[in-house]
Protein backbone atom coordinates (compact mmCIF):
# COMPACT_ATOMS: atom_id res chain seq x y z
CA UNK A 1 0.00 0.00 0.00
CA UNK A 2 1.34 3.63 -0.56
CA UNK A 3 -0.65 6.76 -0.50
CA UNK A 4 -1.91 7.93 -3.65
CA UNK A 5 -2.08 11.57 -5.03
CA UNK A 6 -4.92 12.66 -7.30
CA UNK A 7 -4.76 16.33 -8.44
CA UNK A 8 -8.17 18.16 -9.32
CA UNK A 9 -8.94 21.52 -10.10
CA UNK A 10 -9.39 24.05 -7.35
CA UNK A 11 -12.78 23.70 -5.28
CA UNK A 12 -13.51 20.55 -6.79
CA UNK A 13 -10.94 18.57 -3.82
CA UNK A 14 -14.31 17.62 -1.18
CA UNK A 15 -16.16 16.39 -4.55
CA UNK A 16 -13.42 14.22 -5.71
CA UNK A 17 -12.97 12.73 -1.92
CA UNK A 18 -16.21 11.78 -2.11
CA UNK A 19 -15.56 10.31 -6.11
CA UNK A 20 -12.36 8.40 -4.43
CA UNK A 21 -14.65 6.51 -1.77
CA UNK A 22 -17.25 5.53 -4.18
CA UNK A 23 -14.73 3.78 -6.07
CA UNK A 24 -12.33 2.29 -3.71
CA UNK A 25 -14.05 2.21 -0.54
CA UNK A 26 -11.05 4.04 1.20
CA UNK A 27 -10.95 7.19 2.89
CA UNK A 28 -9.35 9.93 0.95
CA UNK A 29 -7.92 12.90 2.35
CA UNK A 30 -8.66 16.65 0.68
CA UNK A 31 -6.01 19.05 0.71
CA UNK A 32 -5.24 21.97 -1.48
CA UNK A 33 -5.56 21.15 -5.27
CA UNK A 34 -6.13 17.62 -4.86
CA UNK A 35 -6.80 13.99 -2.39
CA UNK A 36 -4.45 11.58 -0.77
CA UNK A 37 -5.65 7.92 -0.47
CA UNK A 38 -4.33 4.60 0.82
CA UNK A 39 -4.08 2.24 -2.09
CA UNK A 40 -2.52 -0.62 -4.43
CA UNK A 41 -1.35 -1.29 -7.81
CA UNK A 42 -5.82 -2.57 -8.27
CA UNK A 43 -6.64 1.14 -6.91
CA UNK A 44 -4.19 3.22 -9.08
CA UNK A 45 -6.01 1.28 -12.20
CA UNK A 46 -9.41 1.17 -10.67
CA UNK A 47 -8.94 5.08 -9.99
CA UNK A 48 -7.50 5.89 -13.78
CA UNK A 49 -10.33 4.04 -14.86
CA UNK A 50 -13.37 4.92 -13.18
CA UNK A 51 -12.58 8.80 -11.84
CA UNK A 52 -14.03 11.50 -13.75
CA UNK A 53 -12.96 14.55 -11.35
CA UNK A 54 -9.34 13.38 -11.23
CA UNK A 55 -6.50 14.77 -13.45
CA UNK A 56 -4.19 12.14 -12.76
CA UNK A 57 -3.26 9.28 -10.37
CA UNK A 58 0.04 9.76 -9.00
CA UNK A 59 1.94 6.92 -7.33
CA UNK A 60 4.23 8.66 -4.89
CA UNK A 61 8.62 7.61 -5.02
CA UNK A 62 10.32 9.93 -3.12
CA UNK A 63 10.54 13.16 -1.11
CA UNK A 64 13.03 15.42 0.44
CA UNK A 65 14.27 18.83 1.11
CA UNK A 66 16.29 20.68 -1.34
CA UNK A 67 18.47 23.71 -1.98
CA UNK A 68 18.94 23.48 -5.68
CA UNK A 69 18.66 21.68 -8.79
CA UNK A 70 21.65 19.02 -7.57
CA UNK A 71 19.91 18.36 -4.35
CA UNK A 72 17.04 17.16 -6.68
CA UNK A 73 19.22 15.41 -8.78
CA UNK A 74 20.42 13.30 -5.85
CA UNK A 75 17.26 12.92 -4.91
CA UNK A 76 15.91 11.43 -8.29
CA UNK A 77 19.36 8.86 -8.13
CA UNK A 78 18.16 7.34 -5.10
CA UNK A 79 15.11 5.87 -6.73
CA UNK A 80 15.24 2.53 -8.68
CA UNK A 81 14.15 3.57 -12.06
CA UNK A 82 14.89 0.16 -13.35
CA UNK A 83 12.29 -0.87 -11.31
CA UNK A 84 9.69 0.92 -13.50
CA UNK A 85 10.80 0.65 -17.07
CA UNK A 86 13.63 -1.02 -18.99
CA UNK A 87 15.78 0.84 -21.48
CA UNK A 88 13.98 0.39 -24.34
CA UNK A 89 11.72 2.16 -23.29
CA UNK A 90 10.77 5.81 -22.64
CA UNK A 91 10.24 8.64 -20.33
CA UNK A 92 9.01 12.46 -19.89
CA UNK A 93 9.56 14.74 -16.80
CA UNK A 94 7.54 17.64 -15.83
CA UNK A 95 8.03 19.75 -12.86
CA UNK A 96 5.49 21.89 -11.51
CA UNK A 97 6.33 24.71 -8.75
CA UNK A 98 4.04 26.33 -6.55
CA UNK A 99 3.33 30.00 -6.22
CA UNK A 100 3.20 32.59 -4.24
CA UNK A 101 4.48 31.58 -0.90
CA UNK A 102 4.22 27.99 -2.16
CA UNK A 103 6.95 29.49 -4.96
CA UNK A 104 10.29 27.37 -5.62
CA UNK A 105 13.14 28.90 -5.46
CA UNK A 106 14.86 27.44 -8.76
CA UNK A 107 15.23 29.57 -11.69
CA UNK A 108 14.88 27.18 -14.22
CA UNK A 109 12.74 24.63 -14.27
CA UNK A 110 13.62 23.53 -17.64
CA UNK A 111 16.86 22.88 -16.39
CA UNK A 112 15.46 21.32 -13.70
CA UNK A 113 14.01 18.58 -15.42
CA UNK A 114 16.87 18.32 -17.68
CA UNK A 115 18.59 17.39 -14.22
CA UNK A 116 15.98 14.50 -13.32
CA UNK A 117 16.18 13.19 -16.79
CA UNK A 118 19.70 12.86 -16.34
CA UNK A 119 19.40 11.14 -12.95
CA UNK A 120 16.78 8.37 -14.65
CA UNK A 121 18.71 8.24 -17.54
CA UNK A 122 22.00 7.82 -15.21
CA UNK A 123 20.83 5.44 -12.39
CA UNK A 124 19.75 2.82 -15.48
CA UNK A 125 22.31 2.93 -17.35
CA UNK A 126 24.90 2.41 -14.46
CA UNK A 127 22.57 -0.75 -13.76
CA UNK A 128 22.29 -2.20 -17.86
CA UNK A 129 24.89 0.36 -19.46
CA UNK A 130 22.35 0.93 -21.67
CA UNK A 131 20.05 4.60 -21.31
CA UNK A 132 16.47 5.03 -22.16
CA UNK A 133 15.18 7.81 -24.66
CA UNK A 134 13.06 11.03 -23.85
CA UNK A 135 9.77 10.79 -25.67
CA UNK A 136 7.50 14.30 -25.51
CA UNK A 137 4.64 12.90 -26.30
CA UNK A 138 2.87 9.34 -24.91
CA UNK A 139 6.28 7.75 -22.88
CA UNK A 140 6.67 4.86 -21.46
CA UNK A 141 6.68 6.59 -18.17
CA UNK A 142 5.64 9.63 -16.79
CA UNK A 143 7.24 11.36 -14.11
CA UNK A 144 6.00 14.38 -12.17
CA UNK A 145 8.10 16.66 -9.55
CA UNK A 146 6.20 18.98 -7.24
CA UNK A 147 8.64 21.69 -5.71
CA UNK A 148 7.83 23.83 -2.95
CA UNK A 149 10.05 26.54 -1.28
CA UNK A 150 11.98 23.43 0.52
CA UNK A 151 10.63 20.52 -0.29
CA UNK A 152 10.01 17.88 -3.04
CA UNK A 153 8.41 15.06 -3.89
CA UNK A 154 8.67 12.68 -6.85
CA UNK A 155 5.75 10.86 -8.59
CA UNK A 156 5.38 8.01 -11.02
CA UNK A 157 2.19 9.62 -13.36
CA UNK A 158 0.19 6.21 -13.72
CA UNK A 159 -2.57 8.02 -15.98
CA UNK A 160 0.18 9.24 -18.71
CA UNK A 161 -1.96 11.52 -20.78
CA UNK A 162 -4.90 14.17 -18.71
CA UNK A 163 -7.60 11.73 -16.81
CA UNK A 164 -9.92 14.86 -18.75
CA UNK A 165 -9.02 13.25 -21.80
CA UNK A 166 -11.78 10.42 -22.19
CA UNK A 167 -10.83 9.46 -25.81
CA UNK A 168 -13.87 10.24 -27.51
CA UNK A 169 -13.35 14.16 -28.70
CA UNK A 170 -12.12 15.16 -31.74
CA UNK A 171 -14.23 17.61 -32.53
CA UNK A 172 -14.56 21.33 -30.53
CA UNK A 173 -15.41 24.29 -29.99
CA UNK A 174 -13.19 27.14 -29.35
CA UNK A 175 -13.16 27.34 -25.88
CA UNK A 176 -14.16 23.50 -24.83
CA UNK A 177 -15.02 23.10 -21.85
CA UNK A 178 -12.63 20.21 -19.79
CA UNK A 179 -14.74 17.02 -18.93
CA UNK A 180 -13.37 16.98 -15.25
CA UNK A 181 -14.95 20.35 -14.83
CA UNK A 182 -18.30 19.11 -16.33
CA UNK A 183 -18.23 15.98 -14.28
CA UNK A 184 -17.91 18.41 -11.36
CA UNK A 185 -20.31 20.45 -12.02
CA UNK A 186 -22.85 17.89 -12.10
CA UNK A 187 -21.46 16.06 -9.29
CA UNK A 188 -21.61 19.36 -7.35
CA UNK A 189 -25.18 19.52 -7.97
CA UNK A 190 -25.57 15.87 -6.82
CA UNK A 191 -27.25 14.89 -10.33
CA UNK A 192 -25.73 11.47 -11.23
CA UNK A 193 -28.12 10.60 -13.68
CA UNK A 194 -30.44 8.22 -11.38
CA UNK A 195 -34.01 8.04 -12.22
CA UNK A 196 -34.59 10.35 -9.23
CA UNK A 197 -32.30 12.93 -10.13
CA UNK A 198 -34.53 13.86 -13.33
CA UNK A 199 -34.07 14.92 -16.95
CA UNK A 200 -31.22 17.24 -17.47
CA UNK A 201 -31.08 19.82 -20.46
CA UNK A 202 -27.97 21.79 -21.71
CA UNK A 203 -29.62 24.39 -24.09
CA UNK A 204 -25.88 25.92 -25.07
CA UNK A 205 -24.05 22.42 -25.31
CA UNK A 206 -21.46 23.91 -27.17
CA UNK A 207 -19.13 20.57 -27.97
CA UNK A 208 -21.72 18.51 -25.38
CA UNK A 209 -19.40 18.18 -23.02
CA UNK A 210 -21.54 17.90 -20.23
CA UNK A 211 -24.62 16.20 -22.03
CA UNK A 212 -21.94 13.60 -22.70
CA UNK A 213 -20.46 13.31 -19.22
CA UNK A 214 -24.10 13.28 -18.00
CA UNK A 215 -25.12 10.55 -20.60
CA UNK A 216 -22.54 8.63 -19.90
CA UNK A 217 -23.35 8.40 -15.98
CA UNK A 218 -26.80 7.94 -17.00
CA UNK A 219 -25.78 4.71 -18.94
CA UNK A 220 -23.26 3.52 -16.77
CA UNK A 221 -20.14 4.05 -18.63
CA UNK A 222 -16.89 4.37 -17.04
CA UNK A 223 -14.94 7.68 -18.09
CA UNK A 224 -11.80 5.74 -19.01
CA UNK A 225 -13.33 2.68 -20.83
CA UNK A 226 -12.32 4.26 -24.58
CA UNK A 227 -8.66 5.08 -23.79
CA UNK A 228 -5.10 3.33 -22.63
CA UNK A 229 -3.21 4.29 -19.64
CA UNK A 230 0.62 4.90 -18.99
CA UNK A 231 0.56 2.14 -15.80
CA UNK A 232 -0.03 -0.06 -18.54
CA UNK A 233 3.35 -0.18 -19.83
CA UNK A 234 4.72 0.22 -16.99
CA UNK A 235 7.45 -3.14 -15.07
CA UNK A 236 5.03 -2.85 -11.54
CA UNK A 237 1.51 -3.53 -12.97
CA UNK A 238 2.68 -6.18 -15.50
CA UNK A 239 1.97 -8.84 -12.72
CA UNK A 240 -1.71 -7.14 -11.97
CA UNK A 241 -2.79 -7.54 -16.01
CA UNK A 242 -5.58 -10.31 -15.14
CA UNK A 243 -6.86 -7.92 -12.00
CA UNK A 244 -7.12 -4.62 -15.22
CA UNK A 245 -8.73 -7.09 -17.17
CA UNK A 246 -11.48 -7.95 -14.58
CA UNK A 247 -11.61 -3.94 -13.92
CA UNK A 248 -12.41 -3.43 -17.63
CA UNK A 249 -14.67 -6.50 -18.20
CA UNK A 250 -16.79 -5.33 -15.12
CA UNK A 251 -16.65 -1.85 -16.67
CA UNK A 252 -18.66 -3.45 -19.65
CA UNK A 253 -21.27 -5.35 -18.04
CA UNK A 254 -22.56 -2.59 -16.02
CA UNK A 255 -23.25 0.02 -18.81
CA UNK A 256 -27.13 0.18 -19.91
CA UNK A 257 -29.84 1.96 -20.96
CA UNK A 258 -29.97 5.25 -19.59
CA UNK A 259 -32.02 5.87 -16.87
CA UNK A 260 -33.05 9.28 -16.63
CA UNK A 261 -33.36 11.51 -20.30
CA UNK A 262 -30.69 13.82 -21.62
CA UNK A 263 -31.19 17.08 -23.78
CA UNK A 264 -28.86 19.22 -25.37
CA UNK A 265 -28.78 21.33 -27.99
CA UNK A 266 -26.89 25.23 -29.49
CA UNK A 267 -28.26 28.04 -31.67
CA UNK A 268 -25.47 27.31 -33.76
CA UNK A 269 -25.79 24.44 -36.25
CA UNK A 270 -22.14 23.39 -36.48
CA UNK A 271 -22.00 23.58 -32.75
CA UNK A 272 -24.78 21.03 -32.59
CA UNK A 273 -23.32 18.65 -35.09
CA UNK A 274 -20.10 18.65 -33.06
CA UNK A 275 -21.90 17.41 -30.14
CA UNK A 276 -23.64 14.72 -31.86
CA UNK A 277 -20.47 13.40 -33.48
CA UNK A 278 -18.57 13.65 -30.02
CA UNK A 279 -21.72 11.61 -28.46
CA UNK A 280 -21.11 8.89 -31.47
CA UNK A 281 -17.36 8.33 -30.53
CA UNK A 282 -18.32 8.46 -26.57
CA UNK A 283 -21.22 5.66 -27.06
CA UNK A 284 -23.97 8.14 -26.10
CA UNK A 285 -25.24 9.42 -29.20
CA UNK A 286 -28.79 7.57 -28.70
CA UNK A 287 -29.03 8.28 -24.96
CA UNK A 288 -28.97 12.49 -26.27
CA UNK A 289 -31.69 14.63 -27.74
CA UNK A 290 -29.97 17.13 -29.76
CA UNK A 291 -31.90 19.95 -31.32
CA UNK A 292 -30.39 23.12 -33.12
CA UNK A 293 -32.26 25.87 -31.10
CA UNK A 294 -31.88 29.89 -29.57
CA UNK A 295 -31.80 29.25 -25.69
CA UNK A 296 -33.68 32.10 -25.73
CA UNK A 297 -37.03 30.50 -27.49
CA UNK A 298 -36.83 26.74 -26.75
CA UNK A 299 -39.18 25.71 -24.96
CA UNK A 300 -38.99 22.70 -22.19
CA UNK A 301 -38.46 19.17 -23.16
CA UNK A 302 -40.42 17.98 -20.23
CA UNK A 303 -42.21 19.76 -17.15
CA UNK A 304 -39.27 19.23 -14.75
CA UNK A 305 -35.87 19.19 -14.68
CA UNK A 306 -32.39 20.10 -14.07
CA UNK A 307 -30.28 23.00 -16.67
CA UNK A 308 -26.79 22.63 -16.51
CA UNK A 309 -24.78 25.00 -17.99
CA UNK A 310 -21.62 26.57 -19.21
CA UNK A 311 -22.68 29.82 -20.70
CA UNK A 312 -21.25 30.81 -24.24
CA UNK A 313 -20.39 34.43 -25.79
CA UNK A 314 -19.98 35.48 -29.13
CA UNK A 315 -21.44 34.13 -32.16
CA UNK A 316 -23.58 31.44 -29.99
CA UNK A 317 -25.46 34.18 -27.81
CA UNK A 318 -26.43 35.62 -30.79
CA UNK A 319 -29.77 34.55 -32.37
CA UNK A 320 -29.25 32.31 -35.55
CA UNK A 321 -27.83 34.26 -38.19
CA UNK A 322 -26.25 36.78 -36.34
CA UNK A 323 -22.62 37.72 -35.42
CA UNK A 324 -20.09 36.92 -36.72
CA UNK A 325 -19.13 32.69 -36.64
CA UNK A 326 -15.50 33.41 -35.20
CA UNK A 327 -16.68 36.58 -32.48
CA UNK A 328 -15.78 35.07 -29.08
CA UNK A 329 -16.07 38.13 -26.09
CA UNK A 330 -15.56 37.45 -22.78
CA UNK A 331 -18.03 38.07 -20.05
CA UNK A 332 -17.53 41.75 -19.45
CA UNK A 333 -21.02 42.13 -17.64
CA UNK A 334 -22.14 44.67 -20.32
CA UNK A 335 -23.42 44.45 -23.94
CA UNK A 336 -24.92 41.44 -25.68
CA UNK A 337 -23.90 39.62 -22.67
CA UNK A 338 -26.29 41.40 -20.12
CA UNK A 339 -28.70 41.28 -22.76
CA UNK A 340 -28.58 37.66 -23.18
CA UNK A 341 -28.48 36.72 -19.70
CA UNK A 342 -31.32 39.33 -18.74
CA UNK A 343 -33.29 37.65 -21.64
CA UNK A 344 -32.52 34.09 -20.81
CA UNK A 345 -33.89 34.89 -17.01
CA UNK A 346 -37.13 35.93 -18.36
CA UNK A 347 -37.52 32.91 -20.43
CA UNK A 348 -36.84 31.18 -18.12
CA UNK A 349 -39.44 32.94 -15.28
CA UNK A 350 -41.96 32.24 -18.30
CA UNK A 351 -41.61 28.62 -19.34
CA UNK A 352 -39.05 26.76 -16.94
CA UNK A 353 -41.02 27.14 -13.44
CA UNK A 354 -40.49 24.01 -11.32
CA UNK A 355 -36.74 23.41 -12.75
CA UNK A 356 -33.52 23.83 -11.06
CA UNK A 357 -30.77 25.77 -13.14
CA UNK A 358 -27.28 25.33 -12.59
CA UNK A 359 -24.74 27.96 -14.25
CA UNK A 360 -21.10 27.97 -14.42
CA UNK A 361 -19.49 32.02 -15.20
CA UNK A 362 -16.46 33.83 -13.97
CA UNK A 363 -18.41 36.46 -13.58
CA UNK A 364 -19.84 37.48 -9.69
CA UNK A 365 -22.38 39.36 -10.31
CA UNK A 366 -24.13 37.29 -13.06
CA UNK A 367 -27.30 36.82 -10.59
CA UNK A 368 -27.70 40.69 -11.10
CA UNK A 369 -27.52 40.57 -14.44
CA UNK A 370 -29.99 37.58 -14.43
CA UNK A 371 -32.03 39.36 -11.70
CA UNK A 372 -32.48 36.38 -9.88
CA UNK A 373 -31.30 35.42 -6.51
CA UNK A 374 -29.09 32.19 -6.37
CA UNK A 375 -29.81 29.79 -3.11
CA UNK A 376 -26.10 27.94 -3.61
CA UNK A 377 -22.52 29.36 -5.42
CA UNK A 378 -20.31 26.93 -5.36
CA UNK A 379 -16.23 27.90 -6.07
CA UNK A 380 -14.58 26.71 -9.30
CA UNK A 381 -11.67 26.93 -11.07
CA UNK A 382 -11.67 26.82 -14.91
CA UNK A 383 -7.54 26.56 -15.51
CA UNK A 384 -6.89 29.96 -14.06
CA UNK A 385 -9.98 31.69 -14.06
CA UNK A 386 -12.24 31.86 -10.92
CA UNK A 387 -15.33 30.95 -11.32
CA UNK A 388 -19.12 30.33 -9.55
CA UNK A 389 -21.32 27.87 -10.43
CA UNK A 390 -24.38 29.62 -9.15
CA UNK A 391 -27.80 27.64 -8.16
CA UNK A 392 -31.66 29.39 -9.28
CA UNK A 393 -34.55 27.62 -8.63
CA UNK A 394 -37.13 28.94 -11.29
CA UNK A 395 -40.33 29.88 -10.33
CA UNK A 396 -42.76 31.61 -12.33
CA UNK A 397 -42.82 35.63 -12.73
CA UNK A 398 -40.38 37.11 -10.63
CA UNK A 399 -38.00 35.59 -7.73
CA UNK A 400 -39.01 37.82 -4.52
CA UNK A 401 -41.17 35.65 -2.98
CA UNK A 402 -38.08 33.01 -3.09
Amino acid sequence: MTTLFLPCAGGVEPLLADEVLRITGQRAEAGRGGVWVEGDERSAMALNLESRLAQRVLWPLIDGRYRDEHDLYDLARRVAWGDWITPRQTLRVDVTAGRGRFGSPLKSLNFTTLRIKDAVCDVIRDATGERPSVATHRPDLAIALFVGPEHATLYVDTSGEALFKRGWREVQGEAPLKETLAAAMLAAAGWQGREQDGPLLDPVCGAGTIAIEAAQLACGIAPGSQRRFAFETLLPFRAHQAAWRELQQAARERVHAPRVQVFAGDVSFRMTDFAKRNAERAGVARAIEFKTADALQRMPPVPRGTLMLNPPYGERIAAKGKGSDTAREGFEGGGSSAEFFAGLASHWKRHYAGWTAWVLSPDMKLPSLMRLKENRRVPMWNGPIECRLFRFEMIAGSNKEA
